[in-house]
């Protein structure tokens, strides 16, 4: 019972309704998902977390930084990302939408790295 109740609270949030959105598409970076949130990373962090603990996402990490992708492992957990993400509308996050494109276009421009704030780098 503990184990579905982890899974009902983390898709109570709407930042991490966003997140899973987003995964919708495929891997992203926390900076990925930090740009298109327009949110500081500790915050994004966070969410990450608890999606993670409830066994919605996986991580993969690559030197410093993380990767996340959707969890389709548990058939259930696959179930209840796909009608969640069904029954958001594009609308609600096309601004993440665009952001994170803005972003990723920008990171390809020059050469998948990009300066966040003074010393600090994002993944490649």
């Amino acid at each position: 019972m503990e184990e579905l109740t982890t899974v009902f609270k983390a898709l109570s949030d709407e930042t991490r309704l966003r997140i899973i959105k987003l995964l919708e598409q495929g891997e992203l970076c926390v900076c990925d998902i930090t740009a298109a949130l327009d949110m500081v990373q500790p915050k994004v962090s966070f969410h990450l977390s608890t999606l993670k603990e409830a066994g919605l996402i996986k991580d993969r990490k690559q030197g410093k930084w993380i990767h996340y992708s959707l969890n389709e492992k548990d058939l259930f957990r696959r179930m209840l990302i796909l009608s969640a993400c069904e029954r958001m509308q594009d609308g609600t996050i096309s601004g993440d939408r665009k952001r994170l494109n803005s972003f990723l276009g920008d990171k390809e421009q020059s050469g998948k790295v990009v300066d966040l704030k003074p010393k600090s780098r994002c993944c490649g």
